[in-house]
């Protein structure tokens, strides 16, 4: 892994989290861009050479939607930056993580994905995020 890409942030009201960031950080955010897949809008701060993403649950079985829930607002994951998304997933399961996804997928700002199982990582949600070369 090569560093903490972003850190992930469950909000209720991506309008109102928005403008706490901002004041908090001293800046805007640079995005904005929805995830229909996982039924999430998210928001992206750059905070030095990493990344505050709020994720805002744009429907009720979301995945954001029941972890606010269950837990509230607050982090919800730790994307770490990979160079090779596949290798690095095989890498974790022979090491005996969990995978909440076989393959990557698509996520937001131009990125593949794959998620380990908070059981098997420490009670923490870790997402590898591998920069998508294949724009559409």
């Amino acid at each position: 892994m090569d560093k903490i890409e972003h850190i992930g942030i469950a909000v209720k009201d991506l309008d109102v989290s928005n403008k706490i960031y901002e004041k908090l950080l001293g800046k805007s955010h640079y995005k904005i861009e929805e995830v229909l897949s996982e039924g999430v809008k998210t928001s992206f701060f750059e905070v030095g050479p990493n990344k505050i993403e709020l994720l805002e649950a744009t429907r009720e079985d979301s995945p954001i939607a029941k972890f606010i829930e269950k837990k509230g607002e607050g982090i919800h994951h730790i994307a770490f930056a990979v160079k090779d998304i596949e290798l690095e997933m095989a890498r974790l399961k022979k090491e005996g993580f969990i995978l909440l996804n076989e393959k990557p997928k698509q996520g937001a700002d131009n990125k593949l994905v794959a998620f380990i199982h908070p059981k098997t990582a420490g009670g923490v949600l870790v997402e590898l995020c591998q920069e998508n070369n294949n724009k559409h």
